[in-house]
């Protein structure tokens, strides 16, 4: 990715080393309730992208965790600290401009969000934010949360690494905002009111594929004003799409899969939807919600 000389946002919120929960080798409080299926989805957290799932998908009172393990971790460098800051700061900065525009040729305009960088847990409109969930946006005070310690992650645990893949998820978590702009979010809350767990997961997954398609519209358009991508992006963006597949994250973690307990779709799902977006950079071409075909 080209990204030198690129304006650096404003609205990113930098509480790593804090003091707060986690971070410098501190404990972080890591918990999950319930059990069977349910607790293994919960566990599968840790490696999606996607809105809090509290939020979306039940609860939201902002409770911490009932049951806790501590985890450590060494103290971040400082200068990789500030290069994967400016990084995110230079990334979030193209999202607001790629959706400034598409929101005024609507007629339309966009409040970009805060992006929350953290290390270990903080605390969120949406409950207690910790790494072992994942970056995630909340609708209830509109900012995306995100521990870099992720990025790690995604290169030595789900094997794809690469600056685009790191750019796709802050791009997929911005498209929940975008959704949120929009109504959408509000909407779907709305639906899931009396609806099953299957039929609510579901609804879900059509959710995050329009985000995934989002991610893509963001990737387009930004391809467009700064031609920014360099050989071999589009393949990590897709890789990175692909890793986070509710089907390999499930076969890695449990070693078979269960269709009805997907929240974000299979890895062909989420390459296509990100792939839609990108390849047509048209918004009205990730409308998720109304195809038989996902």
């Amino acid at each position: 990715m080209r990204l030198e000389g690129e304006r650096e946002s404003e609205n990113v919120e930098d509480r790593r080393g804090s003091g707060g929960f986690g971070g410098g080798g501190r404990g972080i409080p890591i918990g999950v309730t319930g059990g069977g299926l349910g607790t293994v989805a919960i566990i599968l957290l840790a490696l999606f992208f996607g809105v809090d799932p509290r939020v979306i998908l039940g609860g939201g009172d902002g409770a911490p965790p009932q049951s806790q393990v501590t985890e450590s971790r060494p103290a971040p460098d400082a200068a990789q600290d500030e290069g994967q800051r400016r990084f995110v700061a230079q990334v979030l900065a193209t999202t607001e401009d790629t959706w400034t525009d598409i929101f005024r040729r609507a007629n339309r305009q966009y409040n970009p969000p805060n992006l929350v960088l953290f290390s270990g847990g903080t605390q969120s409109a949406c409950g207690f934010a910790q790494t072992a969930v994942g970056p995630f946006y909340c609708p209830n005070d509109r900012k995306v949360y995100l521990d870099t310690a992720f990025f790690r992650d995604m290169e030595r645990k789900l094997g794809a690494p690469g600056e685009f893949a790191r750019a796709y998820v802050i791009a997929h978590e911005v498209g929940h905002h975008v959704q949120n702009e929009l109504g959408i979010l509000q909407r779907v809350a709305q639906e899931r009111r009396g609806m099953g767990e299957a039929e609510s997961n579901a609804l879900q997954v059509r959710v995050e594929l329009q985000a995934d398609c989002f991610a893509g519209i963001w990737a387009n358009h930004t391809e467009q004003m700064r031609r920014f991508l360099e050989p071999g992006d589009v393949e990590s963006g897709i890789g990175a799409a692909a890793a986070v597949g509710d089907d390999r994250l499930q076969r890695r973690a449990q070693g078979y899969v269960v269709p009805e307990s997907f929240t974000h779709g299979s890895s062909a799902q989420r390459v296509r939807w990100f792939r839609t977006g990108l390849e047509s950079g048209d918004i009205r071409r990730c409308d998720t919600f109304s195809t038989d075909r996902l």
